[in-house]
């Protein structure tokens, strides 16, 4: 069985996806520290022909507390503004109905705790997409919190029954082969192809932006398609 696990971000480029869609299970890290200024609550859209930041605000956010022990902060405002930001930047886009009435449902969930906000945008996109992994998250799991890094991953993947386990490829310096293998399990590293582009709209074409730029210029079968543009090592 391969398994994947990464924290939930706020609609991630495509390598996020096709990690998911690459995998049987795949682990919502939501029970590790928040960071600030990452990508747990803000991703970057095409608007103009450039990459703008889009996203919205956790209260008292803190990297001394987990990712599902913060709230969000959206008035229903905010929620506007984000709507109004996505509706401007891709108005135009050939899928941008469907899309829209995806992530507007997202938007609008009722979810306050942040790791079940994002968790919902996940589940649903990744329904969208026709990505089958089944999906978890690990603050539902029994894992023992002593352990760190490395040794929490493989923790995971023994209580799961996992035979493979497929990280992206950013974590190639992180993770060690040998220390996997004598636990049992394989060690894959995900690599998105670096040749990646379709119709973007104006401008020139601007790699690794928010998935919703792919859904807005991609359609169903194409999406499929992007999903298995990967190496895998």
């Amino acid at each position: 069985m391969k398994l994947g696990i990464m924290q939930p971000y706020f609609y991630p480029y495509l390598g996020y996806w096709q990690l998911m869609n690459c995998v049987d299970e795949y682990i919502i890290y939501d029970d590790v520290n928040y960071i600030k200024g990452g990508w747990i609550n803000r991703n970057r859209i095409k608007v103009n022909g450039a990459p703008v930041y889009f996203g919205f605000s956790v209260k008292n956010a803190s990297q001394n507390r987990k990712i599902n022990e913060h709230e969000i902060f959206m008035p229903d405002s905010d929620k506007e503004s984000l709507l109004m930001k996505v509706k401007r930047a891709y108005g135009k886009a050939p899928y941008f109905k469907d899309v829209y009435e995806l992530f507007k449902d997202a938007v609008y969930c009722e979810k306050m705790n942040l790791a079940e906000y994002l968790e919902y945008s996940i589940r649903r996109t990744a329904e969208f997409m026709g990505i089958s992994a089944k999906i978890y998250s690990s603050s539902e799991l029994k894992l023992d919190h002593t352990k760190k890094a490395q040794e929490r991953i493989i923790d995971i993947c023994k209580l799961r029954g996992t035979t493979e386990y497929v990280n992206a490829i950013g974590g190639k310096e992180l993770y060690y082969k040998q220390l996997f293998s004598d636990a049992g399990i394989k060690l894959s590293f995900l690599k998105m192809d670096a040749d990646i582009v379709y119709p973007q709209g104006k401008g020139q074409f601007i790699p690794s932006l928010s998935v919703l730029d792919v859904l807005m210029f991609n359609s169903k079968e194409d999406i499929q398609a992007l999903l298995k543009r990967y190496s895998v090592e």
